[in-house]
């Protein structure tokens, strides 16, 4: 094991049509508004932008980010991530009952100095803030998908 790399797999199921969580998850410039660990983002272009994350963990990250995939037929989203996290992260939509479910899958290399420090002793704390870094924001697209069922 690289100490340095995770992956990380999130499964959510959320009571929406895959196509109109596809809609919400592909607007990633609108993600802090829902998603309270995603700070801000920055685009850069129709298909780059930066962006900043901070959870319980008191360190920002921020990153590059690079659209490689946006198919919604295949209801696919990856991007490319360089800066403080190397490699990329995917979210991967089906039906679900009347549903969806969401797989998020990520392989980063952490970059940052300080985390690449502790990256040993630290290793259990920085997964745990990636798992409640994950909850919060399946916590806010529900409400974001609750609100477009009531309007």
């Amino acid at each position: 094991m690289d100490r340095y790399r995770y992956r990380f797999r999130s499964v959510w199921r959320l009571d929406s049509p895959p196509d109109v969580v596809f809609g919400v998850l592909e607007r990633a410039g609108e993600y802090p508004d829902w998603w309270p660990q995603v700070r801000e983002v920055t685009p850069v272009d129709e298909r780059t932008g930066t962006a900043r994350f901070r959870s319980v963990i008191p360190y920002d990250l921020v990153v590059r980010a690079r659209e490689s995939r946006n198919d919604p037929r295949a209801r696919v989203l990856e991007i490319g991530m360089t800066g403080d996290l190397e490699g990329w992260a995917r979210w991967t939509l089906s039906a679900q009952g009347g549903g969806t479910h969401a797989l998020y899958e990520q392989e980063v290399v952490v970059n940052k100095p300080l985390l690449r420090r502790l990256a040993v002793a630290g290793r259990p704390f920085f997964v745990a803030n990636h798992a409640l870094m994950m909850r919060a924001g399946r916590r806010g697209l529900r409400k974001v998908l609750a609100r477009r069922h009531t309007v």
